[in-house]
């Protein structure tokens, strides 16, 4: 399984569950080896397909970090923290994130869109 970083020491996501609102983005920074890319994609578009028919999902985008990096970043849009907590905390979903390796790091946070 992958392991889980908090991005802000001071509110991990777990915390950002219990914040009810809404819409949020979840911004997950993955640390990927290059020779685990594939593999990474592999499992993550499954897991992709599983959120998308989740109740609240908005939409979802992975990135890419040029050059030579070994960042991938997901950005996925819900309605709100309760249906990413819930999708997040379903037993398939759980099953599926078991299958990462664990040499890859996450660091998934939640944020609110602001004007500015």
């Amino acid at each position: 399984m992958a392991k889980l970083q908090s991005l802000d020491p001071n509110v991990p996501m777990f915390a950002q569950f219990k914040e009810e609102t809404g819409p949020i983005v979840l911004a997950n920074t993955f640390v990927v080896p290059k020779e685990k890319t594939e593999v990474f994609l592999t499992l993550f578009r499954r897991q992709a397909e599983f959120m998308k028919a989740q109740p609240g999902f908005v939409s979802l985008q992975m990135h890419k970090g040029t050059a030579d990096s070994r960042l991938l970043m997901n950005v996925a849009v819900w309605e709100s923290t309760e249906a990413l907590a819930t999708a997040f905390g379903s037993p398939e979903f759980q099953r599926m994130a078991a299958e990462f390796p664990d040499d890859i790091v996450s660091y998934p946070h939640i944020f609110e869109r602001i004007d500015v």
